[in-house]
């Protein structure tokens, strides 16, 4: 059976059309993704973390990273906005603070992997950005009604 009494969630996304559930769901899997990384970095699993010469604001920076980007998964899949304008800050500060990183404190040349990793998170930043004007209004904020566009007319 796979009626809403087996999908609880189908009540608060069955307004919502398809191509936002696919940017709300690759996004929460981005983060997901993200703090399961940042966790290892902070746990020292994961090699190729930050060096030790990593500036303390950077790495404090970074350890945010392993509560904030949880935090805006659960959000974004409760269809919360506030999750939206918490990812597209954290994008936003991960890829300045990753371009610093590997361009102004890894004097490697050419091209390297935190620098192609740095490259996909700005696109995805930049994806998130763009998108959010569409996206948002089919999210809600608190105490407002879990609706989309159409309860604004």
């Amino acid at each position: 059976m796979t009626g809403p009494a087996t999908r609880p969630w189908a009540g608060r996304w069955a307004p919502v059309p398809r191509w936002v559930r696919v940017v709300v769901i690759a996004a929460v899997c981005v983060f997901a993704y993200g703090g399961i990384v940042h966790l290892g970095d902070l746990l020292g699993v994961r090699p190729g973390g930050p060096p030790a010469s990593t500036p303390t604001w950077l790495a404090l920076y970074f350890t945010s990273l392993t509560v904030l980007d949880p935090l805006a998964a659960l959000l974004l899949a409760l269809r919360r906005i506030e999750g939206l304008l918490l990812g597209c800050a954290i994008l936003a500060t991960d890829a300045a603070a990753n371009g610093y990183a590997n361009y102004v404190l890894d004097s490697t040349p050419g091209v390297t992997a935190g620098r192609i990793g740095q490259s996909v998170i700005t696109l995805l930043a930049v994806a998130l950005i763009v998108v959010t004007p569409r996206v948002g209004p089919w999210l809600h904020a608190p105490g407002e009604p879990a609706a989309g566009p159409e309860r604004t007319r």
